[in-house]
């Protein structure tokens, strides 16, 4: 893959996790007083999404791009679940715009660079076979 398309995508999804972050960071302390667990939620996969961002930012990480898609992904799940069956406790109605609508397109933005980034990388070479002598005569 070019170079420049690599570097498309790792400023592409760094800017969507930096989003989703922001919109979730927005929204904690009202969800902080009104179910406790899904503010802390909030702010841990917001944290999370800062240091992928970060770690995409200055070093392209493999680690922060694995990290932005599962805590992308988890948020996408927890959104789809709590407007459907529920969550413990919890049960939102609608989008929420403009936050819901917002998020839920940052963290399709991430999966989507995500998936472009890994379908493209560098195909990783087996390990040669260590060859071992074996004594003669036997």
């Amino acid at each position: 893959m070019h170079s420049r398309t690599r570097a498309a995508l790792t400023g592409l999804a760094a800017c969507c996790a930096v989003v989703s972050a922001v919109v979730h960071l927005v929204i904690a302390p009202e969800h902080l007083e009104e179910m406790p667990y899904i503010g802390i939620l909030f702010i841990v996969g917001s944290v999370a999404l800062l240091l992928a961002a970060a770690g995409l930012a200055l070093a392209n990480s493999v680690l922060a791009w694995w990290v932005g898609a599962l805590v992308s992904g988890g948020m996408i799940l927890g959104f789809a679940l709590s407007r459907t069956v529920g969550l413990p406790s919890y049960h939102e109605q609608g989008w929420d715009p403009p936050y819901g609508l917002l998020s839920f397109l940052a963290e399709v933005g991430f999966l989507l660079a995500f998936f472009a980034w890994y379908g493209t990388r560098p195909a990783r070479t087996p390990a040669a076979p260590v060859r071992t002598k074996v004594p003669a005569g036997r």
